[in-house]
């Protein structure tokens, strides 16, 4: 399996979550960890331990939670004081083992407000070495075969794929006849559009769109932008996917994790 970086982008206010809590939307948890985490496994379980986390709004939280990672996640012996001997004994020594794969996180600060596109521009110093790259949102989790993914990017021959996925009305829809008689009721039908799920590989052309102006819209601007010139492709996704912008997403993804959590291949 391929060790392609991800772009996580992490950097947004999260302004449909904020007022209901003062941790950053990305670190929220589910089942006892972040749903940056459980993005984070799902590439890990196809073999991409190489991180970069685009930070911005409350950057200090993301730091806090990786710097203090091995401590809160693992046993550990802290020396307190110089011993008398003090090269045999490191000041902390860690126990046992993490249950995953070695991961490379490299966190960039990339400005309070900047658009998604400008923030990828600003972590291209870090992908120079790299044919190809994903591009991930921090707060979406699926069972999305990502090697399969990759392989259908490979075949296509394109500068870009996205993943496309189709999501459920948030309504009851109403069936009616000509005298407004309701004929039929559906629950949250699926919508028969198919949609950006994010899980984004490009090739490294792309970075210079992204690096075309000071406020560069991922979506808006470069893939429309690829669209119109022919190199976007779509990975259709029928499994699951789930975003989580609001309280109640994470509500229905702490459930799920209680039942087996579907997006759980690790």
């Amino acid at each position: 399996m391929s060790n392609i970086p991800v772009v996580i982008l992490c950097g947004g206010q999260g302004t449909r979550m904020r007022g209901n809590t003062l941790t950053k939307k990305e670190l929220i948890e589910i089942g006892d960890r972040p749903v940056i985490w459980h993005v984070m496994r799902i590439f890990s379980a196809h073999g991409h331990n190489r991180f970069l986390l685009t930070l911005g709004f409350q950057a200090e939280q993301i730091r806090r939670y990786f710097l203090e990672y091995e401590a809160m996640q693992r046993d550990f012996t802290i020396q307190l004081g110089e011993p008398d001997n003090h090269r045999n004994h490191p000041q902390l020594e860690f126990h046992g083992a993490v249950d995953h794969p070695p991961w490379r996180v490299t966190l960039a600060n990339t400005g309070l407000d900047t658009e998604k596109g400008s923030r990828i521009a600003r972590v291209a110093d870090h992908l120079r070495n790299d044919a190809r790259f994903f591009v991930s949102y921090g707060d979406d989790v699926s069972d999305v075969d990502l090697t399969a993914l990759e392989q259908f990017h490979r075949n296509h021959g394109r500068l870009a794929t996205v993943t496309s996925v189709q999501v459920a009305f948030t309504y009851g829809v109403l069936e009616t006849d000509s005298t407004d008689k309701v004929v039929d009721y559906h629950q949250y039908p699926q919508l028969p559009y198919w949609i950006n799920g994010g899980f984004m590989l490009f090739e490294r052309p792309v970075l210079d769109m992204f690096a075309a102006g000071e406020d560069v819209k991922l979506e808006s601007d470069v893939l429309s932008r690829l669209a119109r010139e022919g190199q976007l492709m779509c990975f259709r996704h029928t499994g699951f996917w789930q975003s989580m912008n609001t309280m109640k997403d994470n509500i229905l993804l702490e459930e799920l994790w209680q039942q087996g959590a579907p997006w759980k291949v690790w």
